[in-house]
């Protein structure tokens, strides 16, 4: 297994088509991020669930997930399951985030996830963070797409136990769901460690990476 750091990190950005797609996503990878370099600032945005309760839901879980961190959070009010209607809106408010800021490292979600609101979020971050490494989270669902992934984030027990825990805590509005349980995130985490050599990982689809290899 390879491993390759990619220096040091002082802004992160993560998205979001839906509240608690970044946690459930790249929870552990923030967690990791976080306590690893405090005062790290993470730059959040997320397009759907803004002015209710999804959106309190969204902000406390991610102060949560970035301890120390100086996050900022902003989630719009798109509606869920139709970002394609509103390309504009959506493209706007990833323009708005490029603008202020230079991130080392982008979250987002896979580019060829199959819900299209995370599909098109992901195209349109691949075009406006053009130089910047972004990895494309995962989200089980019924829809059977999940990949081989070509990057992974190593999960400490502690940290992918905490990750269960605050998504547990923090969305109590998801609890009916099917999927949403302490085994399916376990057990993906627990299957994408054995992938890397870790008892648990998260994994990240990479559309573009640039190698430098000579410093």
């Amino acid at each position: 297994m390879i491993r390759l750091g990619t220096g040091r990190l002082d802004r992160v950005v993560a998205v979001g088509a839906h509240c608690d797609d970044i946690a459930i996503g790249a929870g552990g990878t923030l967690l990791t991020l976080c306590l690893a370099r405090p005062g790290i600032r993470v730059d959040a945005l997320v397009l759907s669930g803004g002015g209710g309760e999804r959106e309190q839901e969204e902000r406390a879980a991610l102060a949560a997930f970035c301890p120390g961190a100086d996050l900022r959070l902003t989630v719009h009010k798109l509606p869920d399951g139709r970002l394609p209607a509103h390309w504009d809106e959506a493209k706007a408010a990833v323009e708005e985030l490029r603008a202020g800021t230079e991130p080392d490292l982008v979250l987002a979600p896979r580019t060829d996830d199959a819900h299209q609101d995370h599909r098109g979020l992901a195209k349109l971050m691949t075009t406006a963070f053009r130089d910047h490494l972004v990895l494309g989270y995962e989200i089980v669902k019924w829809d059977g797409d999940l990949g081989r992934p070509a990057a992974y984030q190593p999960l400490s027990p502690e940290t992918a136990e905490r990750k269960v825990r605050l998504l547990q805590e923090h969305y109590p509005s998801q609890h009916h769901r099917p999927w949403y349980d302490r085994e399916a995130f376990l057990g993906l985490a627990r299957i994408r460690g054995i992938e890397s050599n870790a008892r648990y990982a998260e994994a990240f689809a990479v559309t573009k990476l640039t190698l430098d290899l000579g410093e």
